[in-house]
């Protein structure tokens, strides 16, 4: 049958997602508001929303509606494609986050000591990676952990990217990239 950690994992996964019904918004619209807060700018589009969320195109659609009715995101065109759109929180959306109910599954993940939060997080990373390489699903990694991240580099600012040839803050090194491919 199934183990206790399985059973534990869907009972926590459970109240996260009760909580998730808050400040108006239904889970999916969180989780989009907070993949939009943690992606570097070549990744805020809507088909890296949907890869990321692992949901159809008529979902994710429906989840930036809503939020771009409510005053959380705005869509403007991809400069370059005028088909592309990108996706950013408006100061709404930035508020929101701070009332996230999250914050309560991560007061109690830092109340744990430090060496076992380290130990929790890199077992939550493998699974994760596991489930995805099973259902041929991304990582979504930080853009400085990914093989085409340059750091410090002559044409950054003051990093670079590789694959999009393009220059990279310390900001952007720190977020999440659709395009990542975990370094060797």
């Amino acid at each position: 049958m199934f183990s206790s950690s399985s059973h534990l994992l869907e009972r926590l996964a459970r109240l996260v997602h009760n909580d998730a019904h808050t400040g108006g918004l239904k889970p999916t619209q969180w989780e989009a508001l907070r993949y939009l807060a943690r992606a570097n700018r070549f990744s805020r589009s809507p088909g890296a929303l949907t890869s990321y969320l692992g949901m159809t195109k008529g979902t994710v659609s429906q989840t930036l509606q809503a939020l771009e009715r409510k005053g959380l995101i705005e869509k403007q065109a991809a400069s370059g494609d005028r088909r592309g759109v990108k996706l950013d929180l408006t100061s709404a959306g930035d508020r929101l986050l701070t009332h996230d109910p999250l914050g309560d599954l991560d007061a109690s993940i830092n109340a744990l000591p430090k060496e076992d939060q380290k130990r929790f997080g890199a077992m939550l990373e493998g699974l994760m990676k596991n489930m995805l390489h099973r259902r041929s699903g991304k990582a979504f990694g930080a853009c400085k952990t990914c093989r085409h991240f340059r750091h410090r580099h002559d044409r950054g600012a003051p990093h670079f990217c590789s694959l999009l040839s393009e220059p990279l803050s310390r900001n952007d090194s720190d977020q999440i990239c659709a395009e990542q491919e975990a370094a060797a």
